[in-house]
């Protein structure tokens, strides 16, 4: 909107590829670039994390998209958990799915990464923790759950684990996890904290990326 034709820019595929380029045509509906030489684009985590996320109201979920795109993820799993207040269908007639796609696209471009991260079609609970158990979804499964979780959890601070080639972070939705979610993912993920306070549903997502990646020596 702002440059002219002859102007510098960046240009990047969405796959990690980044490259010099210069305006040759610009118009209300369409700009054609001349594509100049390849950039070092900014770095990926070496850790791919998928972050699986019990889909949030509102705007929160883009929130999520545009936040933990500008994270690292390598993926973002959209999650329909008990106490969603959607269903799958409503999700792909109000084309959330691609919404959601444009958002990583804009977050991408606003941090300056050169990699767009995958929205998957969202799925129910329990197909998830069927994903992680057949290794659809990459392992460890890491499920992040309140500090009153009734199962045995592990402070991140406290995990050994040493550093990943992928993972998969599970975050609830506004009113937490059913138990009967949290039983269901203990056979197939870690169950896991980040302090002793109830954060918001959020904001956990870079919470718990920042802890695992500075773990992992990302940061």
């Amino acid at each position: 909107m702002r440059l002219k034709v002859g102007e510098p820019l960046r240009v990047f595929n969405g796959r990690g590829r980044e490259f010099e380029a210069t305006i040759e045509t610009a118009s209300a509906s369409s700009v054609h670039v001349r594509l100049g030489p390849r950039l070092e684009a900014a770095p990926e985590p070496r850790v791919a994390m998928t972050l699986a996320q019990a889909i949030l109201k509102g705007a929160k979920m883009d929130d999520v998209v545009r936040d933990s795109t500008m994270m690292g993820v390598a993926a973002i799993q959209p999650i329909v958990t008990e106490r969603a207040e959607v269903t799958r269908s409503s999700l792909t007639s109000g084309q959330r799915r691609e919404r959601w796609q444009r958002i990583a696209v804009s977050s991408a471009k606003q941090c300056g990464r050169a990699t767009v991260p995958e929205i998957y079609e969202p799925l129910e609970f329990d197909q998830v923790i069927d994903a992680l158990s057949k290794m659809t979804l990459p392992l460890p499964g890491l499920m992040l759950v309140e500090p009153g979780a009734a199962m045995k959890t592990t402070s991140v601070s406290e995990l050994d684990l040493s550093p990943q080639r992928s993972a998969t972070l599970l975050i609830g939705p506004e009113g937490g996890w059913t138990l009967t979610e949290v039983e269901r993912a203990a056979t197939a993920c870690r169950l896991i904290t980040v302090g002793g306070r109830t954060l918001r549903a959020d904001v956990m997502c870079v919470v718990a990326l920042s802890a695992l990646f500075t773990m992992w020596r990302e940061f």
